[in-house]
């Protein structure tokens, strides 16, 4: 009989990150020397389970790798941070998915991903861990995986009363539906007009996306803005908390730290306005170092920052 442990249960992406560093993207039909070429393990749900798992939490991780080399590091990584991998299926037809990254000097970047074994899984699967789901304090869900599967699981977590954090990337229309089911929506700015189906690029346009998406049933919007912070809009109101100035390095995986990090925060007992300023600490640091799972900050790092900025703004 398998013992499930409470936590957070990850349903999402691992995949291999192929990054190629460059002062500038090409143009179409050109072709430019790069400064560096580096394999990082990645992916949504990859990313966002290590990044609450290294604040402290305890993680099960539900995905589907191939059986190659990367599905093996991939799996081995999880095991190394301390998460529960029995959940982790592995594909007999597809190989593990992978992402190419364009990373440019000042930061910015370019990304396809080829999702292989990560769109396998399915709504049959997900059925199968009804348990899992049940058992979990709270879900997480990200975009790079069959839409019918995220569907269902939200479902069933919510019929279990589970609080469900949806990370609607990549940016794609969902159902008012699935909306309704959905405790806390992280949008960035631009998936939030995409959901809202308004342009979205000031805090004033931001909050108009959130109303709209609270009014398809989402609970608690939060639409994170990079350096400008976060805005928290629910029935309770709306609430803008600032981010952290700092000097980025590579924005991947900025957005999966700050989710990890509002997971962890939110199962530790902490009220939203307090989950998300530790959040956009985390992702203020996962911004200052290169690559995406080696970019995440551990619980030491995040609290030594939160007291240096405390320092500064005395």
């Amino acid at each position: 009989m398998v013992v499930y442990i409470l936590g957070i249960v990850v349903i999402g992406s691992l995949n291999m990150d192929m990054v190629v560093r460059t002062v500038r993207a090409p143009e179409a039909g050109e072709t430019l020397f790069g400064q560096g070429f580096a394999l990082s393990p990645g992916g949504k749900g990859a990313n966002q389970a290590v990044a609450a798992a290294r604040l402290g939490a305890e993680l099960t991780m539900v995905g589907r790798v191939g059986k190659d080399t990367f599905g093996g590091e991939l799996l081995e990584i999880m095991r190394q941070e301390g998460i529960h991998i029995e959940h982790i299926s592995v594909s007999d037809k597809l190989v593990t998915g992978v992402a190419s990254i364009v990373l440019e000097e000042n930061g910015e970047n370019r990304i396809i991903v080829v999702p292989g074994a990560n769109i396998e899984l399915n709504v049959e699967d997900i059925q199968k861990l009804t348990s899992v789901i049940s058992s979990a304090e709270l879900i997480m869900l990200q975009l790079e995986m069959d839409l019918a599967m995220s569907e269902c699981a939200i479902a069933i977590a919510h019929s279990h009363g589970i609080p469900v954090i949806l990370n609607p990337a990549p940016a794609r229309v969902l159902s008012d539906e699935m909306l309704s089911q959905v405790t806390y929506l992280t949008p960035n700015e631009t998936e939030a007009g995409i959901l809202a189906g308004i342009a979205v690029s000031s805090l004033e346009t931001a909050k108009q996306a959130a109303q709209i998406l609270l009014q398809k049933g989402v609970q608690h919007v939060i639409v994170t803005m990079g350096s400008k912070g976060a805005l928290i809009v629910n029935h309770e109101g709306v609430q803008h908390i600032p981010g952290f100035p700092v000097q980025a390095v590579d924005t991947v995986a900025a957005g999966d730290s700050f989710n990890g990090a509002l997971a962890q925060q939110l199962t530790s007992g902490k009220i939203l306005k307090e989950a998300v300023s530790f959040a956009n600490a985390v992702g203020a640091l996962t911004v200052g170092k290169a690559g995406a799972i080696p970019s995440l900050p551990w619980l030491a790092e995040v609290e030594q920052f939160l007291k240096q900025e405390a320092a500064r703004l005395e």
